[in-house]
């Protein structure tokens, strides 16, 4: 098996982290403390110029096409110095690429260039519902046919990006008698429509400079053209996109895993106790050492995914496996960094505390670590 990335994906890797050093990196703490939005708005022009906001779409609609492994590897170095950013870039490649994928052509020149240039800023993928998490089946949001279009009356919950997203891609019931799952439609809904309404940014432990909302729709009309793929398969187009949006989390993860583990490690080796660096005391060796092999094989489930589906294979268990572990993999890395710095580890002076913060939630969305082991284990049990 050959491990060696191509002269492209080693520049975009090289470039993405330059990018965030000298970029991201600066800013990541005041984004986090203060919520100032204009920083990411600012930040994703930025990327949207070096091509990062359509890395794996077309050049005809403006990106570089240059695949999943090219994506999954710029997120990780975007992820270890702002996890804001990263998944706002994330989630608009993952919007652009479901344009691209399920989109009529009338729909990809209108939206595509928009996203890959930051004419729109984010794009936002409107799934989620107060009682239809996990289980997207449940969720209550429709879409009523009126003469020309459709009426969205709803409501979508934990939206990234909503609040300066240009376009969101939402999911709603077109068939109430339908089996459960086959009654979903999908809509692409512009920023101004009338009748949609981005709501209150939510108060987050983590990722803050990232904007979650609530968007509400009521009586949202929007032309028949809107809808996205075919009348009653939204939901086959969500689990799809769902699958490749894990792993850009999976890279995004192991990204925040490596910034901890790199500066508790740079710590320890300066950090006297005892006489003696603290880095000479097995107890944290084992903590390196552990963390560091965790990441590594994290990333190469990660990368395993992206090839999958690069080369056109199934990669959906894949994908599962990798975001699980990578996401619980940078979790327990940032403990380690944490403990590692003893109580500077818990203040603000210091950036873990922030990475440990920033970690938490990607053993959450795009499906929670507990989703994953099901998908995993349905997929073996099946054959």
């Amino acid at each position: 098996m050959d491990f060696k990335l191509t002269d492209e994906q080693r520049m975009i890797q090289e470039t993405a982290r330059s990018f965030a050093q000298k970029e991201l990196e600066p800013v990541a703490h005041r984004l986090d403390k203060t919520k100032d939005f204009s920083i990411i708005i600012d930040n994703v022009k930025k990327l949207a110029e070096l091509g990062f906001m359509g890395l794996t779409v077309p050049e005809r609609y403006g990106g570089v096409k240059a695949g999943p492994v090219a994506l999954s590897l710029a997120l990780t170095e975007v992820g270890r110095a702002c996890a804001s950013t990263a998944v706002t870039m994330s989630v608009s490649n993952m919007v652009a690429e479901l344009l691209v994928e399920f989109g009529t052509e009338s729909q990809r020149q209108q939206h595509v260039p928009k996203l890959v240039s930051g004419e729109y800023v984010a794009g936002s993928f409107c799934l989620t519902e107060s009682a239809a998490g996990s289980d997207p089946t449940g969720m209550k949001t429709s879409a009523t046919a009126v003469d020309g279009g459709y009426l969205i009356s709803g409501s979508k919950l934990f939206i990234t990006s909503a609040e300066y997203a240009g376009i969101f891609i939402v999911w709603a019931v077109t068939d109430r008698h339908a089996k459960r799952g086959k009654g979903i439609s999908t809509f692409i809904v512009e920023r101004g429509t009338p009748g949609c309404r981005v709501g209150r940014n939510e108060e987050k432990m983590g990722q803050r400079g990232s904007a979650t909302n609530e968007v509400l729709f009521e009586d949202c009309r929007i032309p028949g053209e809107n809808l996205l793929g075919q009348l009653n398969g939204g939901y086959g187009i969500a689990l799809a996109e769902l699958a490749g949006g894990r792993i850009g989390i999976g890279s995004m993860a192991v990204g925040i895993g490596r910034a901890a583990m790199d500066f508790a490690t740079g710590y320890a080796k300066e950090r006297i106790q005892f006489g003696k660096p603290v880095s000479s005391f097995q107890a944290l060796q084992w903590m390196i050492a552990d963390s560091y092999t965790e990441l590594d094989a994290a990333q190469l489930l990660v990368l395993r995914a992206a090839y999958l589906k690069e080369t056109g294979q199934p990669y959906a268990r894949e994908a599962a496996m990798g975001k699980l572990y990578a996401s619980e993999a940078a979790n327990r890395a940032c403990y380690s960094a944490v403990q590692m710095l003893g109580g500077y580890g818990y203040v603000e002076e210091y950036p873990v505390e922030r990475y440990y913060r920033d970690a938490r939630v990607t053993t959450i969305y795009e499906g929670t670590s507990e989703i994953q082991r099901l998908v995993i284990a349905r997929t073996i049990l099946e054959g």
